[in-house]
């Protein structure tokens, strides 16, 4: 019996839950021993050039730290003994540095295939979160916690032992790009000749940094809700507050065009009164909001309520922007904007884009502002409708996608304000594109990742909240700086040498306020020959030859068609 008791007394000096506080959270003490240890392993391992946790830039800020606040904390809850936890990522899960990496592949319908294994399990997670006011997805730092590990074994998995037989392993994502991988392209590293040509490769590139807030679940709960939450530690930056719900009920069932059942309560979008014969107005679309509840800030609200009241300023009709925030149960800036439809519709989103492109004279000028969450290679974060922290294709918005629905837009001007993370990819793509001959793109060049201001907003939303209905967009953008267009291949420059409302900037004599709101401002009805000539264009069959005597009675009458349509362009121009 008396070596039964030795054992069991043993255990429980060895059991690192003694320290544990009573309730569902860990000490305060405890955690801030993590992440200080957390630290210290990121300030040590010097920012390697790539590979690292994070990128080396941050990396090096991070080390540096030595007053202010530090990074934001978060920490799962203690799970039951013999329990573990499972962090799920939106764009897969997080693994250990030095892992087989997963190779992607695709389906046959193109999108790519997730891995067949399962998450690995522990004891805790911790996440610091080094610039707390960026918007989601900007890089991480996530641990794996593992209890009753000695200093030898934890030392040996290259993990930090943080003592009392705790051990902290660093994690990375695991479907990321091969960080050996080389491709060709322009930039420093090393030349090939390959068929007669000088190559150069890139230096290795790394996106395997976790971008956004995991959602941990405890492996044997079957309602996988979220075990992560964030703590106010001394000396760390304070928990940031979510955007509180507008109605105590949960978030409406997960309801898309192509349902017709009981729980789409829901009145869908109304489409049809978005396009009207014989007349031509501005159109807005916004898309903004986090990916859960516990990333959307109350600035996400403010930043898509200053652009509206932007919009509305330059002349917008308040039926022709739609916009796209969170869910249902967190849009309460409806009071102030109306109808605000929530992002999990993102059949709605497409078709309206859509029907503003490919009707004819339906869009003068097309303005979308996105401030969603947005992973490394560009795709939109819309929002996780079934709670099960992966970003499932209804869920996501690409930029092929996005592309796709504004190739060839009829609009007059199609204007994108990126105010999101990573821009770069769609920054790429759209440069190389011959399909958006009327799109521009502003975005920001500061950095990577889309900060806020001391007042809580976006900056780029602040500063393009000032736009005046008189003002040019090339003059409201050109003396701050940090802000840049970017034109698709072969796109005039002149796009932004107008008003947001398509006004000439440099008139002579200038436009009054009456006349820019008559003329370009809103709405306006256009001359029947536009629509007669743009709908014969549209259903003549070119390869198909027309008689001799009906082709002779065409020919004329386009011919006297294009005299006064000229005349009427440039009544409508001027």
């Amino acid at each position: 019996m008396a070596p039964l008791l030795l054992a069991l007394a043993a255990a429980s000096l060895a059991w690192p839950c003694a320290a544990a506080p009573s309730g569902n959270r860990f000490s305060e003490a405890r955690v801030a021993r993590w992440a200080a240890a957390a630290l210290r392993h990121v300030a040590a391992a010097q920012c390697p050039e790539r590979g690292g946790l994070l990128p080396r830039p941050q990396c090096q800020r991070l080390a540096r730290l030595s007053q202010g606040p530090g990074p934001a904390v978060y920490v799962s809850e203690p799970a039951r003994p013999g329990h573990k936890v499972r962090a799920l990522l939106p764009d897969g899960w997080g693994d250990r540095p030095g892992a087989p990496p997963f190779v992607a592949g695709r389906n046959q319908s193109g999108s790519p295939l997730r891995p067949t294994g399962a998450p690995s399990a522990q004891d805790a997670i911790l996440v610091l979160d080094p610039t707390p006011g960026a918007n989601f997805g900007h890089p991480l730092l996530l641990f794996y916690v593992d209890f009753h590990v000695s200093p030898r074994r934890c030392r040996s998995r290259d993990s930090l032992y943080v003592g009392g037989y705790e051990c902290l392993i660093p994690a990375q994502r695991s479907r990321c790009e091969n960080q050996l991988k080389r491709r060709p392209g322009r930039g420093k590293g090393r030349s090939q000749r390959s068929a007669g040509r000088i190559r150069r490769e890139e230096p290795p590139v790394g996106l395997c940094e976790i971008h956004f807030l995991p959602m941990v679940v405890v492996a044997q709960d079957p309602k996988h809700l979220q075990r992560l939450n964030c703590v106010d530690l001394r000396g760390y930056s304070p928990c940031p507050e979510p955007l509180p719900l507008a109605s105590s009920s949960s978030t409406a069932a997960y309801c898309e065009l192509n349902k017709n059942t009981r729980r789409c309560h829901r009145q869908q979008l109304p489409l049809y009164k978005s396009c009207r014969m014989y007349q031509t107005c501005d159109h807005a679309v916004l898309i903004a909001g986090g990916w859960q509840e516990q990333v959307t800030y109350p600035r996400h609200a403010q930043n898509l309520l200053l652009f509206y009241q932007m919009l509305r300023r330059n002349g917008f009709r308040q039926e022709h922007i739609k916009a796209f925030f969170a869910s249902e149960g967190q849009a309460s800036v409806t009071v102030e904007m109306g109808d605000v439809h929530p992002a999990t519709e993102k059949l709605a989103i497409r078709s309206h884009l859509a029907l503003v492109c490919r009707s004819l004279h339906c869009a003068d000028s097309l303005v979308l502002y996105l401030n969603s969450p947005a992973a490394s290679d560009g795709t939109m974060l819309l929002w996780d409708a079934n709670r099960n922290g992966i970003a499932d294709p209804k869920e996501r918005y690409p930029i092929s996608e996005l592309l796709a629905d504004l190739e060839s837009c009829n609009a007059r001007r199609v204007l994108l304000f990126l105010d999101q993370s990573y821009p770069g990819p769609l920054t790429k793509k759209l440069r190389a594109s011959r399909r958006h001959p009327n799109m521009v793109l502003i975005r920001s060049t500061t950095t990577t990742t889309a900060t806020t201001t001391a007042s809580g907003g976006s900056a780029f939303a602040e500063f393009w909240a000032g736009l005046q209905p008189d003002q040019c967009l090339l003059q409201h953008l050109l003396p701050v700086g940090p802000w840049s267009a970017v034109f698709g291949s072969g796109t005039p420059a002149q796009l932004l040498n107008v008003s947001l409302a398509g006004a000439p900037c440099h008139s002579v004599p200038p436009l009054g306020e009456e006349e820019r709101q008559r003329r370009y401002q809103g709405c306006q009805n256009l001359p029947t020959m536009l629509w007669i000539v743009a709908v014969q264009t549209a259903t003549q069959d070119p390869l198909k030859p027309l008689p001799a005597a009906r082709a002779k009675r065409s020919q004329a009458k386009l011919e006297t068609g294009s005299r006064d349509l000229k005349t009427l362009f440039r009544v409508y121009e001027n």
